[in-house]
């Protein structure tokens, strides 16, 4: 570890920090520290950081904007990146739209919809970024990404520049299988014009649903459990009698069964057996298996 950061260092500086908190980088505002970060701000800076981290067998990981993911207590070993302000921009021709791994899932269909185009309206209360979305098959309101993916550039663990087309891809529930491990750089869609009031009309219902329905004013990491098929998650907590149970500094929320909530003083461990516990419940009471959407991520 003390080889590669000292090559980091050679090449980055003082931007690359030691035994660097997470926690305000997660939505949860729950996580230990990470050994290395650094935040790159071109593809060729994020190719050099993972080949050198590659050569020293030091394991990488991306962090985006740290939605949908529990950080554990101990922190994450080896490298962190994170996507810079560089990849926060979103380039427009005809129907086609780029977005960097690092927009804002708001910001992308605020932006989308003052061009005049539409397919990404349900992605307005995603929380997240692009990139993170895209490896997961973000979706909401029976709309999914992969609807309207033209493509996805990224770079592998060892380095190396890559680009998908669509036909390259397979997109399931929840889930995105891509040929390489890869950091998501830019993603590409293809959307189809549509009429602006039609959908910012479209917009504002959703954003009432979500907060109506959403703990949107309590650290959370959106929804902790997939829907299985045929069947809602909320619904099978809530009818087991798990909202509103807490475990330490972690609850499921009041207004929502399927999202737990960081009370203010909650830790990953808190999260992470709570989540169990409402797996087994619903098990014994159900006998359906609860798959979590949020994904654990560091040293457990």
């Amino acid at each position: 570890m003390s080889e590669l950061y000292q090559q980091l260092r050679q090449r980055f500086g003082e931007r690359v920090k030691v035994n660097e908190p997470l926690a305000p980088y997660t939505s949860f505002r729950i996580g230990g520290p990470a050994d290395l970060m650094l935040v790159v701000e071109s593809e060729q800076e994020l190719c050099d950081a993972l080949k050198t981290a590659s050569h020293y067998g030091v394991p990488t990981f991306c962090l985006g904007a740290g939605t949908n993911l529990l950080i554990s207590d101990r922190g994450v070993r080896g490298l962190v990146v994170k996507l810079g302000k560089s990849f926060d921009r979103i380039e427009i021709e005809g129907t086609n739209v780029k977005a960097g791994g690092a927009v804002i899932f708001r910001r992308l269909v605020e932006t989308t919809i003052e061009a005049g185009l539409s397919g990404l309206e349900f992605a307005e209360g995603i929380p997240g970024t692009v990139g993170g979305g895209l490896l997961m098959n973000a979706g909401a309101f029976g709309g999914e990404l992969s609807a309207a993916v033209a493509a996805v550039h990224g770079v592998t663990m060892r380095g190396e520049k890559l680009k998908l087309e669509r036909r390259e891809l397979r997109f399931d529930y929840r889930a995105a299988t891509l040929p390489e491990q890869m950091v998501i750089t830019w993603v590409e869609f293809a959307l189809s014009r549509g009429e602006k009031a039609l959908m910012r009309a479209r917009v504002e219902e959703l954003r009432a649903k979500r907060a109506a329905r959403q703990p949107t004013d309590m650290p959370n990491a959106g929804s902790v459990f997939k829907n299985p098929p045929g069947n809602f998650a909320a619904k099978l907590l809530e009818a087991c009698g798990l909202k509103d149970k807490r475990i330490g500094g972690a609850a499921f929320s009041q207004r929502h069964a399927n999202f737990i909530v960081n009370l203010g003083s909650a830790t990953a461990a808190d999260v992470k057996k709570l989540i169990e516990t409402a797996q087994a419940i619903v098990e014994e009471k159900t006998g359906i298996k609860l798959e979590p959407e949020v994904k654990l991520v560091g040293e457990w």
